[in-house]
């Protein structure tokens, strides 16, 4: 990427890093994340009380294929919090309104795009994740009403993200709250008080998504009490255009490659067998826990090397870098730990199956090892989002996955399963290792001229 703000700012514009300041952005981004996966439980919850498995399958598949759809648009949350924090580090106050602006556009237009086309994205996955046709027709009825969330739900990731490049994480966090909570209750309400099965699911997560971005909208406005919005030639300017859109290209490949690299490890997992696989499966679970965790700190990096570079003042950039890992590598620690003690009695708690259980545990360290091999690919992921270095970045990324690979094939004909979760760990790490060393060069040209 090229140079990061809007118009070249002077620099020297001090502020300080603080383990405080760090943490009041982790802190409350961490909940906020870790509400994402409480209401997934619950929507769960709710449709397995109504007895139907195949409406259970239907949510889950439903689910799976708007996953792999908004994944496409995950820029819009956080190119929008690098690009942000830079132009508040530039003090260009007319840069940070485009940018909300622009990434508002953008979510406009991709979720009609996606309500336009939702017929065959709908029948691709599908075709491609099978099932029942029971859980097919389930799938159907929850795709289609759930879909009229998306320009709202990308509304809300480029709202979130402008928060969080501003620095108002606690904003972010009552937004966060404020969907997810509102989704749990319309959802136990819909499905159970009202018996509107998948229809409730999904009509829930519609409403919520709304009530979002009207509450987000409101904040904006709140925020932006002063001063005239920019004018439509600066917010449809090509070059800062094709600046968002090379950033949220890189952004997009790399979400898709990392994808993959897990969709790599389920497959190879299940062709051990389903005992195996489920195994896997419930360890793999291990790791989103440790990513949710740990995703707060990567943010604050994000967020703060963004406005560093933003401003030119490279002591905040290095700072940034220090206090982040410091505290990435200490929550890394302690979930290591946790899983350490607590791995075998969650391993039990996630399932009854005691084959299951004995293959869990056998393969149990490799989880254990997981935060602290991967923590530092987390922190250096929000420093390159923040410092919009996002073709490096994408590099990296591919520059990895194609190590995991060869890895794999290499191991697992020597070790069996435990090739593959050794493959998985030089995975998690070399990401780490190669963008670390990528920063310094990255930092060292892009403070030159300061």
């Amino acid at each position: 990427m090229s140079n990061p703000s809007a118009s070249s700012p002077l620099p020297g514009e001090a502020f300080s890093v603080t383990h405080r300041s760090v943490l009041a952005i982790a802190v409350p981004m961490t909940l906020a994340y870790l509400s994402t996966p409480l209401l997934g439980v619950v929507d769960m919850a709710v449709i397995g009380r109504l007895g139907d498995a195949a409406l259970l399958g239907g949510i889950a598949m439903g689910g799976i294929i708007f996953d792999l759809v908004f994944t496409t648009f995950n820029f819009l949350r956080s190119g929008t919090t690098g690009l942000t924090a830079q132009a508040l580090g530039a003090k260009n106050d007319e840069e940070i309104k485009a940018t909300l602006l622009r990434a508002l556009v953008v979510a406009l237009f991709g979720g009609l795009v996606v309500i336009a086309f939702h017929v065959p994205v709908r029948e691709i996955g599908l075709w491609f994740l099978g099932g029942s046709s029971d859980v097919q027709s389930a799938t159907v009825r929850y795709f289609d009403i759930r879909v009229f969330s998306a320009p709202f739900l990308l509304a809300n990731y480029a709202i979130l993200g402008w928060f969080i490049g501003l620095g108002r994480a606690s904003t972010g966090l009552v937004l966060q709250l404020v969907l997810n909570g509102l989704n749990i209750v319309l959802s136990i309400w819909f499905v159970v008080g009202l018996g509107w099965s998948v229809e409730g699911a999904a009509l829930a997560t519609v409403l919520s998504e709304v009530a979002a971005t009207i509450l987000g909208l409101a904040l904006v406005l709140s925020h932006v009490k002063q001063g005239s919005w920019p004018a439509v030639s600066i917010i449809f300017d090509r070059r800062l255009l094709l600046r968002m859109m090379a950033l949220n290209r890189d952004i997009m490949i790399r979400s898709f490659a990392l994808l993959y690299a897990y969709a790599f490890f389920m497959a190879r997992s299940a062709d051990q067998g389903d005992t195996v696989l489920a195994a896997n499966a419930v360890l793999e679970k291990f790791i989103l826990v440790s990513s949710y965790f740990l995703d707060g700190l990567a943010t604050a990096a994000e967020q703060l090397a963004g406005r560093a570079v933003g401003a030119r003042y490279r002591p905040a950039f290095d700072r940034t870098l220090k206090l982040t890992a410091f505290w990435s590598f200490a929550l890394a620690g302690i979930l290591s730990a946790v899983f350490l003690m607590a791995g075998p009695s969650m391993i039990d708690f996630m399932t009854t199956s005691h084959d299951v259980r004995e293959i869990g545990n056998t393969y149990l360290i490799w989880v254990i090892v997981a935060p602290l091999l991967g923590v530092l690919a987390y922190q250096m992921d929000g420093v390159f989002i923040g410092a919009t270095w996002s073709g490096t970045m994408r590099n990296m990324m591919l520059l990895s996955l194609a190590a995991y690979i060869a890895a794999y094939y290499t191991l697992f004909p020597l070790l069996g399963n435990h090739g593959l979760w050794l493959a998985l760990s030089l995975f998690l790490g070399l990401r780490g290792v190669s963008l670390l060393l990528s920063c310094r060069k990255r930092a060292a040209k892009t403070f030159a001229a300061v």
